[in-house]
């Protein structure tokens, strides 16, 4: 097929960059269009990100050359592309009316934001978990007063780490679960160059974050209700969010009720069977396995787990009885992949191979 024209707003940041990273020779889609605050408008990408790149992987040659765009002036950054992803630094309120303002130029938005995750008629997705409530759309095109243009969101990267798993198990009714993420500095946008402080160190908070692993998993584990989504009922969360010296990776450890009685065997092999849309329809960017379960004890690990199936997939280990709760694991997931950008990835594929993202 005819690949898609798409931009990156934001596309200077760390998120930006790991958009950028993936698009190249993307088999559906054309990267065409950079665009990024004021200050880097004019300037070639290079010039742009100069001392700025934050990625393990080099900036493509690509988009070296490209010139940034304003990505306050809307007209001149659509003009060239059928969709965009969103990853742009501003205040939520200032997100929502851009991206919606974005979207009634008749161009679909994937947004890496937060700012639109609680919007009712906007979906938020994990395309292996909640495909369906990408049915909002038309609810939020009929706002919005378009016909192509819409907003889709992906929700925290953390929750990517133990809500896959929750998914896998929502057949033996999980109803009360606790869970600490460990999470990686690149979460924050940042390396180790402009944290240092970051090394040898854990910081205990992080703004936001317990309130979104808590309630987001009941919007993605809810049900389409048309206009809006009721969120999951039966079951309630508690966290804590810890940042640790680690570049890319989110570990959380979880303990789990069960209204059923599963056994281990059953646990694991709900995980490992556990499979999605995408997978089906085999997107570029979705995992062969979603989920892999990790038999040894001292797994997983971030050296050796963080990138399985590209940074697309979960992994869970430590699966075992617990003396309060009826079981407890370990997750790992790729923050700036599987929970950012990677993320974003896919849902656009599986917007564009829904027909919900086309050619304009």
């Amino acid at each position: 097929m005819e690949k898609l024209k798409v931009g990156v707003l934001g596309a200077t940041g760390m998120v930006g960059q790991r958009f950028i990273t993936l698009l190249e020779n993307h088999p559906w889609f054309e990267l065409t269009t950079l665009a990024a605050s004021p200050r880097s408008a004019g300037q070639t990408y290079e010039k742009a990100v100069e001392g700025r790149w934050k990625l393990d992987v080099p900036m493509p040659e690509s988009v070296k050359g490209m010139i940034v765009k304003d990505v306050s002036k809307i007209d001149e950054v659509v003009k060239d592309v059928d969709f965009v992803f969103s990853a742009v630094d501003m205040k939520k309120d200032e997100i929502r009316v851009f991206e919606e303002a974005y979207a009634k130029t008749e161009t679909p938005v994937v947004s890496n934001n937060s700012a639109h995750r609680w919007t009712p008629d906007v979906p938020m997705v994990v395309p292996e978990i909640n495909p369906d409530h990408y049915q909002l759309i038309e609810a939020q095109k009929k706002r919005l007063g378009t016909t192509r243009g819409f907003i889709a969101v992906k929700p925290n990267c953390s929750i990517q780490s133990y809500a896959p798993a929750l998914a896998a198990w929502r057949k033996f009714e999980p109803y009360e679960v606790i869970v600490s993420t460990y999470q990686a500095i690149s979460g924050a946008g940042k390396n180790f160059e402009s944290w240092p402080e970051m090394e040898h160190n854990i910081i205990p908070y992080i703004g936001g974050e317990e309130e979104k692993s808590e309630k987001e998993p009941l919007r993605v584990l809810g049900t389409f209700k048309g206009d809006h989504i009721d969120l999951a009922e039966d079951i309630k969360i508690s966290a804590q969010c810890i940042r640790v010296p680690i570049l890319n990776g989110h570990t959380a450890t979880v303990f789990v009720k069960f209204h059923k009685n599963p056994t281990k065997e059953e646990l694991v092999q709900a995980l490992r069977e556990y499979s999605g849309e995408p997978q089906a329809l085999k997107l570029p960017s979705a995992p062969e396995h979603f989920i892999q379960y990790l038999e040894d004890d001292n797994r997983p690990q971030v050296d050796l787990d963080v990138n399985y199936e590209r940074g697309m997939g979960i992994s869970i280990g430590r699966i075992r009885e617990d003396s309060i709760y009826d079981w407890k694991f370990v997750g790992l997931s790729h923050n700036t992949l599987r929970g950012a950008a990677g993320g974003g990835v896919e849902a656009a594929e599986y917007l564009a191979a829904k027909g919900y993202i086309t050619k304009k």
